[in-house]
């Protein structure tokens, strides 16, 4: 286990030596699960190949053409949780939001986007027990959705990413359904699960800080500072493993070839040496150079800039309607697992409540 910034720092840029292509979980989930390995799975030069087939669809510019759809949504989710009151913050906000976004980019129907968490919720519990066959259902009813998907859009093109990666393929040739059921996995299970524990982790931190929810309503332009900040604090994903392909000396400990290390994001994102003396608490002015909540390296995520916005939009919507908000992290629930770290259910008020200062 790797827990210190500079060592996670250097062990994900080290693409060559720690590779992803044996599993990034505590298993290799390719011989468990059968499937065609997904990007988040390979090692260059493979990767790379696949990463560029679809990274201009998560480009700054094309991630704000979604703004005005999102913020809409947004303001709608928010709208209900003020005239109700009460509710779970994770059900009415922090998962639906993620999950609009993904069905934007995937061309998948309004009525169907329900159907996206319960698959995240069954894969990523499996994948972070260390048991992702216990998925395998949720699997299935994955592919079979987007095999359907892909037919109609192999017919019927439109208007978003899985219509594009059909005119696509890598290296001249057409691409596979397989192949896009895989970016459709990687979408869903990633896209969604991670900016749920952002959204909801940030309602917590301010509600915890209020001197810093104060800050942020006084000067909305730290909007986008206090996102990377609340990044850092949540690290959404804490963690994922490598495989080294020869021995490596790590802080004067070597670490053989073909063993399964951890990189943990959660730790180093508060490491004092990269971050200073105050790395545990929360600040919204800080100016940290860099911070690992989307990892580094070749396979830094690819849904970094739609991230950034769902959160921004959040807090800027959130803050603007429902300034006294509060959430009962003791009434909460967090999901199992040692992967991810998000909350499952967090009670939300619209008006009341006070954190600590």
């Amino acid at each position: 286990m790797l827990s210190r910034f500079a060592d996670v720092y250097a062990a994900s840029l080290d693409a060559r030596r720690f590779s992803s292509a044996h599993g990034i979980s505590l298993e290799n989930e390719q011989e468990t699960l059968r499937i065609l390995p997904t990007m988040v799975m390979m090692d260059p030069p493979d990767h790379t190949v696949y990463r560029r087939m679809v990274s201009r669809g998560f480009s700054p510019r094309n991630v704000a053409q979604i703004e005005p759809a999102l913020r809409s949504f947004v303001t709608e989710c928010i709208a209900r949780l003020r005239e109700s009151g009460s509710a779970d913050v994770v059900a009415e906000l922090a998962r639906p939001v993620p999950c609009f976004v993904v069905a934007l980019y995937l061309g998948v129907p309004a009525e169907d986007r329900g159907l996206f968490a319960t698959w995240t919720e069954a894969i990523v519990q499996a994948n972070v027990k260390g048991h992702t066959y216990g998925a395998g259902k949720a699997l299935s009813d994955l592919y079979g959705y987007f095999s359907d998907l892909v037919a109609l859009r192999r017919r019927s093109p439109g208007d978003d990413m899985l219509s594009a990666l059909l005119n696509a393929g890598p290296e001249g040739r057409a691409i596979s359904t397989e192949e896009l059921l895989g970016y459709a996995f990687v979408m869903i299970a990633g896209g969604n699960d991670t900016a749920t524990g952002l959204i909801a982790g940030a309602c917590e931190l301010l509600t915890d800080h209020m001197d810093q929810r104060r800050a942020l309503i006084a000067d909305p332009s730290l909007h986008r500072k206090a996102v990377e900040e609340l990044l850092r604090m949540t690290t959404p994903v804490q963690g994922l493993c490598r495989v080294t392909q020869e021995d490596v000396s790590i802080g004067g400990v070597v670490v053989a070839a073909g063993s399964r290390v951890m990189l943990c994001y959660g730790a180093a994102n508060r490491d004092p040496r990269e971050f200073g003396p105050d790395a545990e608490h929360l600040d919204i002015t800080r100016t940290a150079r860099r911070h690992l909540s989307f990892g580094s390296g070749v396979h830094h995520c690819l849904g970094s800039h739609a991230a950034r916005m769902q959160g921004r939009i959040v807090l800027e919507e959130l803050l603007a309607s429902c300034p006294d908000f509060a959430v009962h992290p003791e009434a909460g629930a967090f999901a199992d697992g040692a992967f991810v770290r998000r909350y499952e259910s967090l009670p939300f008020v619209a008006a009341g409540g006070s954190g600590s200062a």
